[in-house]
């Protein structure tokens, strides 16, 4: 199957053809980890997710390799580290901040379905060199010092943007045409405003370390180039990888600097052959900033949406495209997945999307395999699960094949994405509208797999109100106020004299019973038997 991908360096979309069929290699760059990551985050997660997956399906998953750094060093982490822990020594300061959000980052994103990469490297491990002899950022930039890329000034290690003549290439800004002050800073010892640092110095209140010029750090954008030759690099000696991910807000300064010292450095014409980049993330049509109040972290949607429906409405749009995140949209990709589920729960996890099974996914994979559309993906996803619906059980095998490899993780408990209350007893009605909002946290916390005690500090606070929480087997949450036990007796005690009311043709006191029953919650069906003869079941309003 041909797969195709648009390239952000030469602005087509092209036939993608792997160095190494065996070995295909993609890079993209991950979070610095000074806070929970916030939603705009999660989207290059989510997209290179289904790239990942993609490629494992076409290749063999044994002949992927993805890479996703962890930035551990940072200006941001070390004012974060003295603000939380101003009484302790700054390095074990940052280590307790970058070990609580790294932490956090992993949970945030295995919630929202996203595979492990092969490679997670943290970029203070590869600062020195390396016993395994993988390469590092210090033996890194000597090599740019040494084939007369870089130079010493200011107690900096600077990178000489004008030693390549093309640099710029892949944002499109020209050398001559870049002025210090946007994205650019401002530096006196530099030869020219564009020049950027590869090491700086630090004092003794910041983290370092010793270099042949002087205790110190390295800057933001060499580690990138660091890590992905130490994993990436060619069978041939060539530090050139298949695909490099990342956002938008990253091609400049950062990918086009990466581009810069890894070709400079190894001597090679590229850094990567394809270029990816997702759109911007913007909040109910607004940019997201905390002066706006609409700026929320991966964590704060996990407490209130299943992973399941932040992916799947990052999936609507195109990876390349702008992305708007409403509630309102949140709220219809869960309605959505709740229908889903209750068709394809009791096939779900089954792990039938393996490229070998007669139940591959290849509907959608021709889709995916055109850029990664995934909005058309989506449209062919809904179609099968029309069919699912109207078919047996190979069609919702089928559907339930193409959800997992989408990635959704939840559509084999279809009560978690039940809005509302749902609640049985007399007198039930106040208390379920009262912890509405608790109960969407609950299921949230089941379906994102939250710790233990999360799961039962929210429970508490539901039964502080004076009910009982009750999970059932499709993980639907049930508020039970009263004895279950005396309620069931009640009810069916109810259901019996409603049918005997029937059959002596008292509507009133039947439609009274009737009342009374959706007072508590219950819900009746009337139907037959097999023999012809009226029967009554019941089920708790949904």
């Amino acid at each position: 199957m041909e797969l195709r991908l648009y390239d952000t360096l030469t602005k087509e979309k092209r036939v993608f053809t792997p160095i190494d069929p065996s070995n295909v290699r993609m890079y993209v760059c991950g979070p610095t980890v000074y806070d929970f990551a916030h939603i705009g985050n999660a989207r290059p997660v989510i997209v290179f997710d289904v790239l990942f997956r993609l490629l494992r399906h076409l290749y063999g998953a044994d002949h992927v390799t993805y890479v996703r750094n962890i930035t551990d060093v940072d200006d941001k982490i070390n004012d974060r580290a003295a603000r939380d822990f101003p009484g302790l020594p700054l390095n074990e300061a940052i280590r307790k901040v970058t070990e609580k959000t790294a932490a956090q980052f992993q949970a945030d994103v295995a919630a929202l379905g996203c595979l492990p990469p092969t490679h997670q490297p943290r970029a203070t491990e590869f600062v020195l060199p390396r016993a395994d002899g993988r390469t590092d950022m210090v033996t890194l930039i000597k090599q740019l010092i040494a084939r007369g890329h870089a130079y010493e000034a200011g107690g900096e290690v600077l990178f000489d943007v004008r030693s390549m003549p093309d640099y710029g290439a892949l944002s499109g800004r020209k050398l001559d045409e870049q002025k210090a002050g946007a994205r650019v800073a401002v530096d006196a010892h530099k030869r020219n405003p564009a020049d950027f640092v590869l090491w700086k110095l630090s004092s003794e209140n910041e983290p370092g370390w010793e270099s042949p010029w002087g205790r110190g750090r390295p800057g933001w954008h060499i580690e990138c180039s660091a890590m992905s030759a130490a994993y990436l690099g060619g069978p041939d000696g060539k530090d050139v990888f298949d695909i490099h991910g990342g956002g938008l807000d990253l091609i400049f300064p950062h990918h086009e600097n990466e581009i810069a010292q890894s070709r400079c450095a190894h001597g090679t014409p590229a850094m990567a052959n394809t270029w990816m980049h997702n759109g911007f993330l913007q909040v109910e049509g607004e940019k997201m900033s905390k002066s706006l109040g609409n700026f929320f972290t991966i964590r704060q949607l996990l407490d209130k949406w299943p992973g399941d429906v932040l992916r799947l409405q990052m999936l609507m749009t195109s990876y390349r495209e702008p992305l708007d995140w409403t509630d309102t949209r949140a709220m219809q990709a869960n309605l959505e997945l709740e229908d889903w589920a209750h068709v394809v729960f009791p096939y779900f996890g089954k792990d039938r999307y393996k490229p070998s099974n007669d139940y591959s996914p290849l509907s959608i994979i021709k889709t995916l395999a055109d850029d990664l559309d995934t909005p058309n993906a989506i449209t062919k996803l809904r179609e099968l699960y029309q069919r699912a619906k109207r078919g047996g059980s190979s069609e919702k095998i089928e559907f339930a094949a193409c959800c997992e490899f989408f990635g959704f993780q939840n559509l084999d408990k279809p009560g978690l994405f039940q809005f509302g209350t749902s609640g049985i007893g007399t007198g039930s009605g106040r208390l379920l509208f009262d912890n509405a909002d608790r109960v969407q946290s609950l299921r949230a916390a089941y379906a994102n797999s939250a710790p233990p005690q999360i799961i039962s500090a929210i429970t508490a606070e539901i039964e502080s109100t004076g009910v009982k929480v009750e999970i059932g087997q499709d993980s639907t949450i049930t508020l039970v106020l009263g004895s279950r036990d005396l309620i069931d007796t009640k009810i069916n005690r109810l259901v019996a004299e409603r049918a005997e009311a029937r059959a002596r043709k008292d509507f009133k006191e039947s439609d009274r019973i009737r009342d009374e029953l959706a007072a508590m919650g219950v819900v009746l069906k009337d139907g037959k038997d097999a023999d012809g003869k009226p029967v009554t079941t019941w089920e708790i309003a949904r």
